[in-house]
């Protein structure tokens, strides 16, 4: 890994950032620049994030370690029988120096959480008594009106043992603790992504939430963030090394061995070489 080669990754990764957030959340570059009811959609993130993730690179640019370079084929020591992955693949998945290309992936689905969660934490539908899934009266929320078969028409919910379920927790009116567990978990999805502390938990719960609204009959921006988590989730090793995973998987003793120290420290010559 080279300088020139770090500059490369981080336009990469500033550029997917851009990317994600014009093609697949509007406004973001261009909304209000500060938003009380709206904090996580305030425009002023989304160029904090770009810019968290151009200084990543610089950091990481500054201490690279004196040499590195990936492997080039497999190895004598990948046991009988054994199907090697791809040498790129195996980088992206388990190298601290291609962490950086996880940072949009983290920061447009955390966010898209985030924001999902502030909304709903700031909405007494759901944070009490979960009118927004089952409301009193003549009124219908979100559960009742996609459990409904109606005379014309596909159902809204296309599997039958799921429409039971939701009519289920229905009938035991579970409606408001339900509410509160989406709200808050969204929410903890979002910090955990944006911050990367238990990147790949996170991640999971949240193609967890993206199944059962795809269940429910829910698009919107559900197949994407499905589809980006699973990715994160695959990456669990490095996606957060940009974050506090960095410090949190090695205390946990994941991945199986602690990390070496991204830092320079002085040999006992005298001189300073770098630790990957």
């Amino acid at each position: 890994m080279t300088t020139s080669r770090t500059v490369t990754l981080t336009a990469i990764a500033a550029g997917l950032y851009v990317f994600l957030c014009w093609a697949f959340a509007d406004g973001l570059f261009t909304g209000n620049w500060w938003n009380t009811d709206d904090i996580a959609g305030s425009a002023v993130f989304t160029y904090v994030l770009l810019g968290l993730i151009i200084g990543a690179g610089f950091v990481q640019a500054r201490r690279l370690p004196a040499s590195w370079s990936p492997p080039r084929s497999r190895t004598d020591s990948t046991p009988a029988g054994q199907v090697d992955d791809p040498v790129f693949w195996k980088l992206l998945l388990g190298n601290v120096y291609l962490s950086i290309l996880w940072l949009p992936l983290r920061f447009f689905v955390g966010r898209e959480w985030l924001t999902a969660g502030e909304h709903k934490l700031r909405d007494s539908a759901w944070m009490d008594g979960g009118t927004a899934l089952v409301a009193p009266g003549e009124a219908m929320g979100f559960w009742e009106r996609i459990v409904v078969i109606p005379e014309q028409g596909r159902p809204a919910i296309t599997y039958g043992w799921y429409r039971d379920f939701l009519q289920y927790l229905i009938d035991q009116e579970w409606q408001s603790g339900f509410a509160k567990m989406i709200a808050i978990g969204e929410f903890l999805v979002g910090v955990g992504l944006v911050v990367g502390a238990l990147v790949g938990i996170a991640a999971f719960f949240g193609t967890l939430l993206n199944f059962n609204f795809l269940l429910a009959g829910t698009a919107s921006t559900n197949p994407l963030l499905f589809g980006l988590g699973v990715f994160l989730v695959l990456g669990w090793k490095v996606a957060g090394h940009w974050g506090l995973d960095r410090w949190i998987l090695p205390a946990l003793g994941t991945p199986w061995k602690p990390l070496p120290r991204f830092m320079s420290e002085p040999s006992r010559g005298g001189s300073r070489e770098a630790v990957g």
